[in-house]
């Protein structure tokens, strides 16, 4: 039996906040998968490694958690006013699956930064030392992102002293703006889908919880951690080492999806892996975070823990950083009362890796309540560029 030789295509891995990630122009991938489809799908599957029934993407570059099983790809943009279009797809690690339905927040950040690597940007916009602006087309979810890139010598700045929680080691400052993630980008989407800061979610076999029910970044369920049997400190193996207790997150999240008017049936779940999040608040507490330091109740305005692709997240995924500041922002949320209630445009929460804080503008606009604007600091660097190789 003759074997076919494995194919190159030009790609970057990198990092972004809190997550990684393979980068790919839409011009040098395969023609057949330059379009939406079964043909991209199963590229970007073989070269994460999945499906995988071990759970250890062993073969891809894929790193086994939700954080590293991501791709992304970027083009010049046709839309006015924006540089480039920004496609992410969360790959599923052990299913043949990859989720298109919302956006990564953590990969915008290196998204800015590849546009100019990737030289996708016009030169002269490129200033020789100072900050490139990128305007960021998210095709996912049809939002304009803008990207500060720091600038030094004309090429992108990656080495800085700006630290993040949940990455090990301090790189450059990125500044993020979310421009109006009041809604999910569908058609006739508000920032609340039901009309409502808080619902009475009832969960079948679990039970019937208060629920601030958000699309702002991404789709969000927040619940109070105390209703479901949390104090809001949890870190990553109080959580996914118990299959009990993430079976019944994912009921909560189809039950929320149900209401949210995401999905029509329980079983459409599955192909809606990505979307939406689950994510339980509480009030300031002090805990030891994943690293070992202590994060004093004094240092934040409350305490944020989320699930991503059923997995307690090691951080906080960047996308529900901005539903978290623009939950804070409305005075009645879960959120917002978990923070101390109020009026607020900005909040630092902890999570299992640190704090975070992100910045939001939130009015009302005949009656209903939207966000302007969320900003948040992350930052980004090239690990490896290069061809990435899958077998033909």
């Amino acid at each position: 039996m003759a074997h076919l030789p494995q194919v190159k295509i030009p790609a970057t891995y990198m990092r972004g906040g809190t997550s990684k990630g393979v980068f790919f122009r839409l011009q040098d991938l395969p023609e057949p998968c330059q379009v939406p489809g079964e043909a991209r799908d199963k590229l970007f599957m073989r070269v994460i490694g999945s499906p995988d029934p071990y759970g250890a993407q062993i073969d891809g570059m894929g790193g086994a958690t939700s954080s590293t099983s991501k791709c992304v790809i970027l083009s010049k943009s046709t839309r006015p006013d924006h540089d480039v279009d920004y496609l992410y797809g969360q790959v599923s690690i052990d299913k043949a699956f990859v989720d298109w339905s919302g956006n990564c927040g953590n990969l915008s950040t290196a998204a800015g930064a590849f546009a100019i690597h990737a030289g996708l940007i016009d030169p002269s916009r490129i200033p020789e030392n100072g900050t490139c602006v990128v305007r960021i087309w998210q095709a996912n979810i049809h939002k304009t992102i803008i990207a500060h890139v720091p600038v030094s010598n004309g090429q992108v700045r990656e080495t800085g002293d700006f630290e993040l929680d949940g990455v090990t080691f301090p790189a450059a400052e990125i500044v993020l703006e979310f421009l109006d993630p009041s809604d999910d980008g569908e058609e006739g989407g508000s920032m609340f889908p039901t009309g409502n800061l808080v619902d009475e979610l009832d969960v079948p076999g679990v039970g019937t919880f208060k629920a601030t029910l958000i699309s702002a970044g991404i789709p969000t369920i927040f619940v109070n951690a105390e209703d479901i049997g949390y104090q809001g400190t949890e870190l990553r193996e109080d959580i996914n080492s118990d299959p009990a207790q993430l079976a019944r997150f994912e009921q909560i999240r189809v039950a929320g999806a149900l209401r949210m008017g995401l999905i029509k049936t329980p079983e459409e779940a599955l192909t809606r892996q990505h979307t939406p999040k689950v994510a339980f608040v509480s009030p300031p507490k002090s805990y030891r975070a994943s690293s070992g330091k202590t994060v004093e109740a004094g240092e934040v305005d409350l305490l944020v823990r989320a699930l991503s692709m059923g997995k307690l997240h090691h951080a906080m995924m960047g996308t529900c950083a901005v539903a978290i500041g623009a939950a804070a922002a409305v005075p009645g949320t879960l959120v917002n009362l978990a923070a101390g209630g109020g009026e607020r445009q900005a909040v630092r929460f902890g999570h299992p890796s640190g704090t975070l804080r992100v910045g939001a503008e939130a009015g009302q606009v005949d009656g209903s309540w939207v966000v302007t604007k969320a900003i948040m600091s992350r930052s980004a660097r090239i690990l490896m560029g290069g061809w990435v190789r899958v077998p033909a």
